[in-house]
């Protein structure tokens, strides 16, 4: 796997899939402006690799129209590296009015590129997760509406455990002891990802009560000593050799743990209808261990934001539509959610009304994103990411000193935090 941030950020939904070029789907915006809507909205969503889910948003958006005559709505479906496209088209006069963003970069709003939108989310703060909220903030304001959310589990076969008598794991040390007992010639204990890295690092040293950032999000801290003790803990997983390598699809894939090859896979809840429909109910998930009896159970967030071009011509209507759909209409939200693929409704009032998360694993995971779930800084951008993957490479690897590593990992991110906030 790539060292990048695209990379390690890659599994934000369950849209994992996608498909060559780029499609246009054009929503009916003509037969509407022809029937007198004065205003037509661009709108682009990422390529979801889920069937179902481009007729579902071009359905919202006429549903839209149709009480809105006035306003139609033009719906872009965009295939590839979507990141880089949005970002190049941002800056040119075909920018659309509102997309979705997936990792919230400070550099966008400090660019002007993303309307405020607190007039949407006021009144609204106690419906979300701080989770959801912090990486969408910049000097106390508000850049983007949460469309859902993705719980990122450790899922481990309940069947394979009890047989080794082993209880699914409260700390990293029984973590590490299971998945080094439950390594054998046929399987492997545990699953983090192709490179061994994935996620884990991050999930280390928040376990830890680590952070990557002080508070203020103006110092590198992630040398500190909870973090250089955290992140020996991906060493050891390497050295005991119980961690599955090079396996043929990456982490955010259940394959791995479906066939077999590992007896427990760090993954996210898009896996989860198909673990159940291969392995029935001999699954169960957690959040990643406490690293120590000082630190917590951690657990990743995901999903995607709506967010409005700042320099649209037509930022109120776009906004407004915003607020239609992923405030006031609660049965999209719901539809969106978990009729095409399986996520968590951002708003808490919602989630708590679908069925779907009331039993089983997937209350589980639910209860693991509610109550332990953590996002990036928004000011973590790519080139940190990679000195930081750099660093952990090395340490977990090549047996490189963890805190003379991450001292200079830390100086060299510190830099590049300083040229994003002058």
């Amino acid at each position: 796997m790539s060292t990048s941030l695209t990379s390690r950020r890659a599994f934000l939904g369950g849209s994992l899939l996608f498909v060559g070029g780029v499609a246009l789907a054009a929503c009916g915006a003509d037969d509407a402006v022809k029937a007198g809507a004065k205003v037509t909205l661009q709108q682009w969503y990422h390529a979801y690799g889920e069937a179902g889910t481009q007729q579902a948003v071009i359905r919202y958006a006429k549903e839209y129209t149709k009480a809105n005559p006035d306003v139609a709505i033009n719906v872009t479906w965009i295939a590839g590296d979507y990141s880089a496209k949005l970002h190049s088209t941002l800056l040119t006069p075909k920018a659309p009015d509102l997309f979705e963003i997936g990792d919230f970069l400070y550099i966008d709003v400090k660019n002007g590129l993303l309307a405020p939108l607190d007039d949407l989310v006021k009144g609204q703060e106690a419906e979300y997760a701080e989770a959801t909220l912090a990486p969408a903030m910049v000097k106390g304001s508000h850049y983007g509406l949460k469309m859902m959310n993705d719980a990122m589990v450790l899922y481990y076969r309940k069947s394979i455990l009890e047989k080794a008598g082993i209880a699914p794991p409260q700390t990293f040390a029984e973590l590490a002891a299971a998945a080094k007992k439950l390594t054998s010639r046929e399987q492997k204990g545990l699953y983090v990802g192709a490179d061994g890295i994935g996620n884990a690092s991050y999930l280390l040293l928040w376990s830890n009560g680590a952070e990557l950032l002080d508070p203020e999000g103006k110092k590198v801290i992630f040398n500190s000593p909870e973090g250089v003790a955290a992140i020996g803990g991906l060493k050891q997983l390497h050295d005991d050799k119980s961690l599955l390598l090079d396996f043929t699809t990456d982490w955010g894939d259940p394959a791995a743990f479906i066939q077999g090859a590992t007896a427990m896979q760090w993954s996210g809840l898009w896996a989860m209808p198909a673990i159940k429909k291969a392995l029935g109910d001999d699954f169960g998930v957690i959040a990643w261990p406490k690293f120590g009896d000082a630190g917590q159970p951690v657990s990743r967030i995901g999903g995607w934001y709506a967010a409005v071009n700042s320099k649209s011509k037509h930022v109120e209507e776009a906004k407004k539509y915003l607020k239609w759909l992923w405030i006031e209409r609660t049965d999209l939200q719901k539809d969106w959610c978990v009729s095409y693929g399986f996520h968590v409704p951002a708003r808490k009032s919602v989630a708590a009304q679908t069925t779907e998360f009331s039993s089983g694993p997937a209350k589980e995971a639910a209860d693991v994103l509610a109550n332990t779930s953590r996002a990036y800084s928004n000011l973590w951008n790519t080139a940190m990411d990679t000195v930081f993957a750099q660093a952990v490479v090395q340490i977990a690897k090549s047996g490189g000193d963890a805190k003379t590593l991450f001292d200079e990992a830390a100086v060299k991110c510190q830099a590049e935090l300083d040229k994003q906030l002058a």
